[in-house]
């Protein structure tokens, strides 16, 4: 495995940067560097139902991912210097001509998938006291902008972040980004925005980011977020997020969530996103249920390709943030260690959105079933196993019925 082209550019990368730095100050670069290597085996069938005879009604590819990571320590002295490598190889198991589309590998000029597709990035990173500065390759998960790694390959941004925790209980988080690699891609790309129903007329440039997140009691997290889509959206995003032990294995949980939206430049972003989910936890069983609602001129807007800051962003139909939406959902969680079987977990959910589209007789349901195993011990130990299954039904776009089968393991290589 690791005498793939890109397992050698990340070893040679690493090294380079390692040889770089004085003797005296490897010490700590050397001793606390760990890597791993994620193999991902991803297969998905997407049956796109309700579609004219001259669309693709169906989507299906399998194929195996190599995820790399090495991260090395930091140099001593005041300013820790450290370097981070990441080695993504994509190989196509089995796609063809009108069965492409899944995400999982690219889609060549002529519809059929490549034999493989890959990246390498380097991210050179700086340490003072308790905050860490990275430039280079990204994957930021915040409210902001949280990269979505749903499928073969994780996307990954270039850019700079700063994450600050020099006071106890304060998280403070800036980042600015400028290109995009899809999950599905070789390369980097521009920005784009999803803007659900606005529009721009401007060269979308630039995106920046800043917040900060705040322990306020023991249990009740806040934060807030600033974000900026150049030419495309301004963004101010709230979280409240309360746990209230209930008694031995009990606990209630409330997540609360709203952001408002604006134009930026010539664009016509307007929209406030409320929502909530209140989730009661006992022995094992998880019951949620959210509450989501769209109001302003636009639906939610974010970056293209990554996970919104939603409480019904789920898989298929994805954020139910069409403008003037409001969508509940229902879901159940059980993890199967409750009962002596460590590793095995459920879930199932159900979410309906209504009051979109023209004359707001827009509606929307999606349902969804995960199924996961971990094995605990054995020759398998850490092998992990996945199933998803989603239904979406719509009266204003196609229906579909999706499976994904995922299995994963990772192997520590330091």
């Amino acid at each position: 495995m690791l005498k793939t082209p890109i397992a050698r550019g990340v070893a040679l990368a690493t090294l380079g940067a390692t040889l770089a730095i004085p003797t005296m100050a490897q010490a700590a670069f050397v001793e606390d560097a760990k890597a791993g290597l994620e193999l991902r085996n991803f297969y998905m069938n997407s049956d796109n139902r309700s579609v004219p005879a001259s669309s693709q009604s169906k989507s299906e590819e399998w194929a195996q991912g190599f995820l790399l990571r090495a991260e090395s320590g930091y140099t001593e002295g005041t300013v820790g210097f450290g370097v981070d490598a990441l080695g993504l190889l994509g190989v196509k198991l089995d796609s063809g001509r009108g069965r492409t589309g899944t995400g999982l590998l690219p889609t060549d000029n002529d519809g059929s998938a490549p034999d493989e597709y890959s990246e390498l990035g380097l991210t050179a990173k700086a340490k003072i006291s308790n905050s860490v500065l990275k430039v280079g390759t990204l994957e930021p998960k915040n409210m902001a902008v949280a990269r979505s790694d749903s499928r073969l390959l994780p996307q990954t941004f270039k850019g700079g972040q700063l994450v600050s925790n020099e006071i106890k209980g304060l998280t403070l988080d800036l980042g600015y980004l400028t290109e995009v690699n899809e999950r599905n891609d070789s390369h980097y790309d521009d920005l784009k925005a999803q803007l659900r129903g606005g529009t721009t007329a401007d060269e979308i440039d630039n995106f920046i980011f800043a917040g900060a997140s705040y322990k306020l009691l023991d249990n009740l997290t806040g934060s807030y977020y600033y974000s900026n889509l150049e030419e495309a959206y301004k963004q101010h995003s709230f979280n409240l997020v309360h746990v209230q032990p209930l008694g031995e294995g009990q606990s209630l949980k409330t997540d609360l969530r709203y952001a408002r939206s604006s134009d930026d430049g010539s664009s016509t972003v307007d929209n406030k996103a409320l929502g909530g989910m209140v989730t009661y936890s006992v022995s094992g069983h998880s019951f949620g249920l959210a509450y989501q609602e769209m109001r302003g001129d636009t639906g939610f807007a974010y970056l293209d390709g990554t996970d919104p800051f939603l409480v019904n962003y789920v898989m298929i139909a994805a954020d139910f943030a069409k403008a003037d939406e409001e969508s509940w959902q229902a879901r159940y969680d059980y993890n199967f260690a409750a009962i002596g079987i460590p590793g095995l977990t459920f879930m199932t959910r159900y979410v309906t959105g209504d009051d979109f589209g023209a004359g707001g007789n827009g509606k929307e349901w999606e349902r969804d079933t995960d199924i996961a195993y971990v094995f605990q011990e054995g020759a398998l130990k850490n092998l992990g196993v996945k199933w998803r299954n989603g239904t979406y039904r719509s009266n204003s776009t196609r229906d579909i019925d999706q499976n994904r089968l995922i299995v994963s393991y990772t192997i520590p290589l330091m």
